[in-house]
């Protein structure tokens, strides 16, 4: 399962308050049995705030699934959680191991 979450936003210091970055997280767990596996990606994604624009909406206003959206329109969201799926399918079954014989 992967969770995306925004942890953090920066915002114009004015009366419209529009978002301009929005950091992002997703993280992906798997459980198998008493072992749970993780992988997480961060990143950040630009907009330009248009509060003359119809669609603004006011940053007191704002939802955490809102920006999300913003965001899935911004990356490759199938790609980042396939990319997340494969780190924990090596960390279950890896195809390199360090160590010695001794």
């Amino acid at each position: 399962m992967t969770t995306w979450t925004i942890p953090m936003t920066e915002y114009t210091n004015d009366d419209n308050k529009g978002i301009f970055i929005a950091h992002w997280r997703a993280t992906a767990t798997e459980t198998v049995g008493d072992d749970t596996f993780s992988a997480s990606s961060y990143g950040t994604c630009g907009f330009t705030p248009d509060p003359d624009s119809e669609d603004f909406v006011p940053f007191e206003s704002l939802t955490e699934a809102d920006v999300l959206a913003w965001v899935y329109e911004s990356v490759d969201k199938d790609a980042i959680e396939a990319g997340l799926t494969a780190q924990i399918e090596e960390q279950k079954a890896p195809q390199t191991v360090a160590g010695v014989p001794w």
